[in-house]
């Protein structure tokens, strides 16, 4: 290879050479024959595609365009936007040029098949589509996965959700998002309900039970303020039968608590401490003896007198009487006396009911404070009020105290056939005769044993009252029956209730015991010969032996129980409700039916679907099926108010708009249509655009007649401003066009925002760079123009400035980069050597011929003298 210095010029179909005259020649032969060569094996080919589409084939920062060339070993010559042109070149190996034309044309053919639809949803319902971890978002990906769904920035506010991909699964996927947001307008129904705020922790419930419990029974979304909130507000959203159920659940809380009564009590800061007591001792016995109201005393320090009493009416009543009293003798100089007993004699001493310590203190005027379970000294009693009544409740006290550590030892006789009734359990029994009595010991005979000998010890007092209640409870065993009650076994599950709760409660309330029978044996074991009714007549008309019941008592309280057992057997009655409200008394998942299950504490059984009956049956106990039935029939008034409603609400009316102004009234960012539609509570629909059998002048409107009718006159409002509106082509040096348009826009949409007009700079490639557009009210428009044009005096004069600045900033000439050389650079020819040979004229056709041309032979060869 010749000693030439080869230099490729990037963006220009030029090479320079640079070196000796022959070796530049021969570089200059080679090249030309490679290029030739390459020609001769190239390819290329036009193809016409769509110049709307050329962005997308190049892809973000030409990834895609770079790919193909890359991929198919080919040059790809896209027009730029300012052409308009269609026709794409590309060049390359023949095979690869086929192969890129291939991919680029099928790119084209998709996207020509492909539309892009603005799908307007207020951004309220957005997280809610998207999903709290996008799960819903996917769903509806994965459902149409040819359609790609993006959603706005949340900062920006904006309504509009954009669908793109193939025509007929972005309408597929259109109407599937319309009837989801539809769904979830009718479940955004929203009330706000006033509870005070001392409530809100009764209704969110220990651990949040309660409030859990209103959420699920009705099926709406509740807020409560925080804790360190002001706000007294509770919102409550869902349907709005749903949120009308929460709302009067929320307020039956409140109702049931608004008798709790809040006082404030006067009582001098000195005395705080002493009321309070050692450790509290003092005032938790006031709050204990007054149904556990709640004192609080102001903080130590503070010089406040101000004492709180809250809880129940009556109760804090009690307590600030108490609290008062308990005041004016410590202001009296009220004396103090502990003495001690046994925690064992406690109950004794305060007898039942309190019935023993209330006489004391009623008859001697003073405070008995016995140790509760915080307290580390269990056996101190303190007595408080003037000396010499604390003197006399102390002797009585005292006198009480020694009666009960006077130990006696008595016998009574008990028939050994009711000793297993006191020791059974572990002797349970037993450890409630000794808590009740003042820790009297009863020691029965050893198992096995035919004595009918009981031995209680314990003080005198204590031994009697334990001796009466055994008698009292052998004449109860003694009296005891046992009856049956026939129920048939399949409502006994029913009669039973949650966990055995009717029973426990009938067992309680009448002091029975109550066993059910086993359940019915197989139809195998009765075909081995076992008789179900073990000696029954087999009347087909008797009971079966799985349907007894037994009850063991008094007679007379086990046959109140019976008739209590017979009441809880559930009946049943039935309501006529329309088919076609069956499936929202059943609700979403079942919650409606549930709730009136639990709410009326029966079974509510709606036929089949397929049955398409009327009716609906009712079964649960006689007194709960008029409230059920109430309820059901209440709740189907519901409905058919929601139907009407609903009806009300779907009217539908069409006003034509040229399409020309759509977008005005949808908006940036559909901000103009949703505050109509917010402000008029519609639904507003747009002609689709890429539909051309649906009429593109028409905007449809639903909702209700008076507020759609109100809707289309805020619409016909806006056309009507703008078919007043001018536009005004405005001369704008376009060199403070960006300083007009402000970083991000921000500058011009003020501009806009202030004079209520909308200005268009002219787009890159344009004819006229300095053509802006004004367009709004004749006056505004003028208003407008008056005001850019004041920008462009002051910022030109500052452009002028910098560019006058920029030029006296330049380098030297000398310092400049030369400027690219044009063809080939030949160095060391004759005329640069010194000689007297001048150099060649390059204007002459005879020196520098055109190719093809006829030239006159020349006397002198060209080269030096010899």
């Amino acid at each position: 290879m010749p000693k030439v210095h080869i230099e490729f010029t990037e963006g220009e179909d030029k090479i320079t050479l640079e070196g000796p005259t022959e070796d530049v020649n021969v570089a200059q032969e080679q090249i030309e024959a490679m290029v030739k060569d390459l020609v001769h094996r190239m390819d290329y080919v036009e193809i016409s595609i769509d110049h709307k589409f050329h962005r997308h084939l190049i892809g973000k920062s030409g990834a895609n365009i770079n790919r193909i060339k890359d991929q198919y070993k080919v040059s790809v010559r896209i027009p730029p936007d300012s052409e308009k042109s269609s026709l794409i070149r590309i060049e390359g190996d023949p095979q690869g040029v086929q192969q890129a034309k291939r991919e680029l044309l099928e790119l084209a053919s998709r996207m020509e098949n492909e539309r892009t639809k603005d799908l307007i949803i207020e951004q309220r319902f957005h997280r809610t589509i998207i999903g709290q971890k996008g799960e819903r978002i996917r769903e509806i990906r994965d459902k149409f996965p040819e359609v790609i769904i993006n959603f706005p920035d949340p900062a920006q506010k904006s309504d509009i959700v954009q669908l793109r991909g193939p025509k007929n699964e972005v309408e597929k996927c259109t109407k599937y998002m319309q009837k989801m947001v539809a769904d979830l307008v009718e479940n955004s129904y929203s009330i706000s309900v006033p509870i005070f705020k001392q409530f809100h922790k009764n209704i969110i419930g220990k651990g949040g039970a309660n409030i859990k419990k209103i959420r699920e029974e009705s099926n709406t979304k509740i807020d409560l303020p925080a804790e360190n909130s002001n706000s007294e507000t509770i919102v409550i959203t869902g349907k709005r039968a749903n949120c009308e159920a929460a709302r009067s659940r929320i307020l039956s809380i409140q109702k049931d608590l608004a008798n709790i009564a809040e006082v404030e009590v006067s009582i001098p800061a000195k005395l705080h401490n002493s009321l309070i007591g050692t450790k509290g001792r003092l005032i938790r016995s006031i709050m204990e003896e007054c149904g556990g109201v709640h004192i609080h005393f102001p903080v130590e320090g503070s010089g406040s007198d101000t004492v709180v009493i809250r809880g129940p009416s009556s109760d804090v009543e009690k307590a600030r009487k108490q609290l008062l009293h308990l005041a004016e003798e410590k202001q009296t100089k009220s004396f103090t006396v502990d003495i001690r007993a046994k925690p064992e004699y406690h109950k004794f001493l305060i007898g039942k009911g309190g019935g023993k310590i209330r006489k004391v203190r009623d008859t001697t005027g003073t405070r008995i404070i016995f140790p509760t379970a915080e307290d580390r000294d269990q056996d101190l009693i303190t007595i408080i009020g003037k000396e010499d009544a604390v003197r006399e409740a102390q002797r009585e006290l005292e006198a009480l105290i020694q009666n009960l550590d006077n130990v006696v030892e008595e016998c009574m006789l008990v028939d050994p056939k009711h000793h297993r009734h006191f020791v059974i359990r572990r002797g349970q029994v037993l450890r409630e005769i000794a808590e009740e009595y003042g820790g009297v010991m009863v020691s029965f005979p050893r198992s096995g044993t035919q004595s009918d000998r009981v031995t209680l010890k314990g003080a005198k007092e204590c031994v009697e009252a334990a001796k009466q209640r055994i008698q009292e409870i052998i004449e109860d065993l003694e009296a005891q029956v046992t009856i049956e009650c026939a129920i048939p076994q399949k409502f006994h599950r029913s009669v039973m209730g949650p966990k055995g709760s009717r029973i426990q409660q009938i067992t309680r309330d009448y002091g029975v015991q109550i066993k059910f029978p086993d359940r019915e044996e197989s139809p195998a074991a009765q075909e081995n010969g076992d008789d179900p009714g073990e000696g029954r007549e087999a009347d087909p008309g008797s009971p079966r032996r799985c349907d007894i019941i037994t009850i063991s008592g008094r007679k007379e309280k086990c046959e109140a129980a019976k008739e209590a057992l017979e009441a809880l057997v559930p009946v049943t009655t039935e309501v006529e409700v329309p088919f076609d409200l069956h499936r929202y008394i059943i609700g979403q998942k079942g919650s409606g039916i549930r709730k009136m299950m639990d709410e009326f504490e029966v079974n509510i059984h709606v036929p089949a679907p397929e049955l398409q009956s009327d009716t609906i049956a009712i079964t649960g106990l006689a007194a709960n099926l008029d409230r059920a039935k109430a309820g059901l029939l209440e709740r189907v008034r519901e409905l058919r108010a929601e139907q009407e409603d609903r009806a009300l609400r779907s009217f539908k009316l069409s006003v034509t708009v040229d399409p020309k102004y759509h977008p005005k009234i949808i908006g940036r960012k559909g901000a103009v249509i949703t505050q109509i539609r917010l402000e008029h509570d519609v639904n507003i629909q747009f002609p689709d655009k890429d539909d051309g059998n649906q009429p593109q002048d028409q905007i449809s409107i639903t909702g209700y007649e008076k507020n759609a009718e109100a809707a289309r006159d805020a619409i016909l409002k806006i056309v009507g401003e703008l078919e007043q509106m001018v536009s005004e082509d405005v001369p704008l040096d376009h060199r403070v066009h960006a300083r007009i348009i402000g970083a991000r826009g921000k500058a011009i949409r003020k501009i806009m925002d202030e004079f209520k007009v909308d200005i268009r700079f002219p787009q890159s490639g344009a004819p006229d760079p300095n053509c802006v557009t004004v367009t709004g009210l004749p006056e505004n428009v003028e208003e407008a123009v008056d005001h850019i044009l004041n920008l462009e005096e002051e910022y030109l004069a500052d452009v002028v400035d910098s560019e006058v600045l920029q030029v006296h900033m330049r380098p030297p000439a000398h310092e400049e980069a030369k400027a690219p050389s044009k063809g080939f650079v030949v160095r060391d020819a004759p005329w640069t050597t010194g000689s007297s040979e001048k150099a060649p004229d390059m204007s002459s056709s005879e020196e520098f011929p055109s190719f093809g041309a006829q030239v006159a032979p020349k006397t002198l060869p060209w080269g030096p003298k010899r």
